[in-house]
């Protein structure tokens, strides 16, 4: 079988798994599983307001990395600790089945990001308080985060093993609602461009959270220690903070898929190229402040926008972010993948060939 044939059956057997936690139409067996006995009067008009603008979303596509990842690192774990191919399966079968914690909490944090910068579109549709009210997408998404615990219910380990799960999954997310926090407050100050430090710290807790949550799956689902499962949850984090640097590099670039480039302008977001650009050229700091207060009084087509990405690229601050980016992401998905040693595994492959392939795409 070909890698990339390899990489489909995975990601068709995680569809499948969130379809059935969130499918389009709610039945009485789904219900029963989500919220236990129901009064008879509630139908499945009921259930549309908070199954519609969710699996809306994750019917538009994604990369579904992060559950990926979580399949690769079980895969990891179990060739590290034994040889038998039963158990390996075994194994990582329940890395599949955790997939809703990982992807039903990424989306519910999309809506929730909308409404908090502000945003029209997402995946090139309207957001989904755009499409189904402020009201109802609020709810939805903050439901969707409970619904994904869900799936730790249904998995047949032990009451130890599911409480262990339970508060992982609690605390990555306390500390991706920390970096959303500290997001918002860098947007609502226009003139303040915090440090790279305080950028990384922020980052590690917004978007790394979710990369460190499915390693640490993967690695405790394919019977790795809970000391392994820290380590490579730190390896991950990186790597997703990685990717963020490259996500607002294509922000002020070709524009990421779905959204208007320098969109991240006109929400005020301070990234790694804003930051190095100030940490090189701090008689810019005025001035940045002022495009950045206009472009978000003015909207995405304000001159402000396109002037802010002339001042980065005339700097090579977007050359410089990109360059760290992908180092970040290479030398960590590499000291992830061996791990356990450069022993050729399966799960060694697979995660340092989906991140090439990221990094590609």
């Amino acid at each position: 079988m070909r890698i990339m044939d390899e990489f489909k059956s995975r990601l068709e057997k995680i569809e499948s798994i969130l379809q059935f936690y969130l499918p389009k139409k709610a039945d009485w067996k789904w219900s029963s599983l989500s919220f236990e006995t129901l009064d008879p009067c509630i139908n499945e008009s009921h259930f549309a307001n908070l199954i519609v603008p969710c699996e809306n979303l994750i019917s538009l596509g994604g990369k579904r990395w992060r559950p990926l990842l979580a399949v690769f690192c079980a895969e990891l774990a179990a060739s590290a600790k034994t040889p038998d191919g039963h158990i390996i399966a075994e194994r990582t079968e329940a890395a599949y089945k955790l997939a809703p914690l990982i992807e039903f909490a990424h989306t519910a944090s999309l809506i929730h990001d909308d409404i908090e910068d502000s945003t029209d579109e997402r995946r090139g549709k309207p957001a989904a308080h755009i499409t189904y009210g402020m009201d109802v997408a609020l709810n939805a998404a903050s439901w969707l985060y409970f619904q994904a615990a869900t799936c730790i219910k249904n998995l047949s380990v032990s009451d130890r093993e599911k409480s262990d799960l339970y508060e992982l999954f609690l605390l990555e997310m306390r500390r991706l609602h920390l970096g959303q926090a500290i997001d918002i407050k860098w947007h609502r100050e226009p003139s303040f461009i915090p440090t790279a430090d305080e950028y990384m710290a922020m980052v590690k807790n917004k978007t790394g959270t979710l990369a460190r949550l499915a390693t640490k799956i993967g690695i405790l689902a394919g019977g790795g220690t809970h000391e392994e499962a820290e380590k490579c949850g730190a390896i991950a984090e990186e790597i997703g903070v990685g990717f963020q640097i490259l996500d607002d590099v294509t922000n002020l670039t070709t524009g990421n898929p779905g959204k208007r480039r320098g969109d991240d302008i006109v929400e005020g977001k301070k990234s790694l190229p804003v930051i190095t650009h100030i940490k090189n050229h701090p008689e810019d700091l005025d001035k940045l402040a002022s495009l950045f207060g206009q472009a978000r009084r003015e909207g995405i087509e304000s001159p402000a926008v396109e002037e802010t990405i002339k001042l980065l690229e005339k700097s090579e601050s977007i050359f410089e972010a990109k360059t760290r980016g992908d180092m970040i992401i290479l030398k960590n998905s590499n000291s992830l993948a061996e791990f356990y040693g450069a022993t050729g595994s399966d799960g060694e492959r697979m995660i340092k060939l989906l991140f090439k392939k990221m990094m590609r795409d």
